[in-house]
């Protein structure tokens, strides 16, 4: 809970920086995330299966009166589920995106936006998974920071089709144990873990 109402204070706070003639829309906001588990010092001894996902949750548009140029700031509830030999790991988060948006298009009607910026997630789920027999974990950190680079289209002011790459900056967890699941060995072995996605998203803005 502690992380969640950080992350709203977070919102709040970026809210009080808003100028009061900016143009404001609030919505709902979702999507699918096809997720690239990477494991470093593991990649080709720990079988990765099943990587997929979803997001949603409200968002927030703020727009700059004449330019361009606005902003998209979101809470959302995001879980990246994937097979790591056989067992499923689930990383449950709440995600804060703050993204630049660039757009252009045919005024209300419709347009089509270029949209980059920071991400900060919250674990808010379990931590750590036992992924075989020889009592090898995998660990999730209690938060991370990504990069959010995407496009997409706008139709009727009010309908939002994005595609987007979610780049994890930074390891989202580590992989560790005593044993060798294939071998049988007791020598410890260790690994990294980044969760990048590619992810489809629909809004609703009323």
């Amino acid at each position: 809970m502690k992380k969640i109402f950080t992350a709203i204070m977070f919102m709040a706070a970026m809210m009080v920086a808003i100028p009061a003639n900016a143009g404001l829309n609030f919505g709902i906001k979702g999507g699918y995330n096809i997720t690239n588990f990477s494991l470093s010092n593991l990649s080709d001894n720990v079988a990765k299966d099943n990587q997929q996902g979803f997001f949603i949750g409200p968002s927030l548009k703020i727009g700059i009166p004449v330019l361009p140029v606005g902003f998209e700031i979101a809470a959302l509830y995001d879980q990246r589920d994937a097979k790591l030999d056989g067992e499923k790991v689930s990383q449950k988060s709440i995600n804060v995106p703050v993204n630049v948006r660039y757009e252009f298009g045919l005024g209300d009607m419709a347009g089509v936006y270029l949209a980059a910026g920071p991400q900060f997630g919250f674990n808010i789920g379990d931590k750590r998974f036992n992924v075989d027999e020889q009592s090898n974990n995998f660990k999730l950190k209690d938060s991370n920071l990504s990069l959010n680079l995407g496009a997409g289209v706008r139709l009727i002011n009010h309908i939002e089709i994005g595609f987007s790459y979610n780049i994890a900056l930074g390891n989202t967890g580590e992989f560790d144990g005593i044993g060798d699941a294939v071998s049988g060995a007791t020598n410890a072995i260790t690994g990294k873990g980044k969760s990048n996605a590619w992810q489809i998203s629909a809004a609703y803005y009323f």
